[in-house]
């Protein structure tokens, strides 16, 4: 599990974390202040707390933390589900989706394991402890990134909407409509719920959108693209960031991409 002193003690067993590490502090990995810049968008200060091994082979699509521990979904040419060992990055239990479905995100909530997958119009419902499959649901959209606001499943499709979901009924209940200074911010994907706010991973960039739950609205953006770049240095075959998890007992940030070969530990600067 992850508990607390994970986040705040040296990882002296991966020797590429050590290295890199250095690198992030030495490129000023230490994110925007939260002010406006010419182009008149917002952005988010963070700081890079730390780093952690991440398996390299995951072309990462969910990402969360349920009572201290890890869980990762992906996607590709082998979509599983899996509880990641924080020490390796690699998922220490793990279940695979049938070939012919491409993993989207995942959330938990009332001990299931929420699923969506990407263009099969189908989602799935697993048993946390023991991960059997409970049911299936359906939706019309693409599935892209799932959370939830302890009540309802909240998801997005790749558009500039996010999808309110019951969680008896699996059906869409609300959905709303996100936007920037007035203008739609499409390619939503992963999401993470916390304190109000949904953060959302724009795809193809380097971006966290801070999403107002009851708005839409977006009230600013972490910019990591130093974070891609270190990670590009170790694994040149990287792709896109997407991978957003909270840790509520460090109120610490936890962010990584598809093929990443390192999690990012962040504290979010109010």
């Amino acid at each position: 599990m992850i508990k607390p002193t994970h986040l705040t003690s040296n990882i002296c067993c991966h020797p590429l974390v050590l290295i890199f590490f250095c690198l992030i502090l030495a490129a000023g990995c230490k994110g925007k202040k939260e002010e406006k810049s010419a182009d008149e968008t917002t952005y988010i200060s963070y700081t890079v707390q730390r780093s952690l091994p991440h398996d390299v082979k995951a072309f990462t699509q969910g990402f969360t933390i349920h009572k201290g521990q890890l869980y990762e979904s992906t996607g590709q040419n082998t979509s599983w589900i899996g509880v990641v060992d924080i020490k390796t990055g690699v998922a220490e239990r793990k279940i695979e989706l049938p070939a012919q479905f491409f993993g989207e995100g995942i959330t938990i909530l009332n001990n299931k394991i929420y699923q969506l997958t990407w263009q099969n119009n189908i989602g799935f419902v697993y048993d946390l402890t023991t991960f059997k499959k409970l049911k299936e649901f359906n939706y019309s959209n693409e599935g892209w990134g799932l959370t939830h606001n302890n009540q309802q499943l909240i998801m997005s499709d790749g558009t500039d909407k996010l999808h309110f979901l019951d969680t008896l009924t699996l059906s869409i209940t609300k959905s709303l409509n996100v936007s920037y200074n007035g203008k739609p911010v499409t390619a939503l994907n992963e999401l993470e719920y916390m304190d109000g706010f949904i953060y959302a991973n724009v795809w193809q960039t380097n971006l966290l959108a801070k999403i107002d739950v009851t708005t839409g609205n977006v009230e600013g953006f972490l910019d990591l693209a130093p974070l891609t770049r270190q990670a590009a240095m170790i694994n040149p075959n990287q792709d896109v960031l997407n991978g957003i998890a909270w840790h509520e007992g460090t109120k610490s940030l936890l962010v990584t991409g598809k093929y990443w070969p390192l999690i990012y530990v962040l504290k979010i600067e109010k």
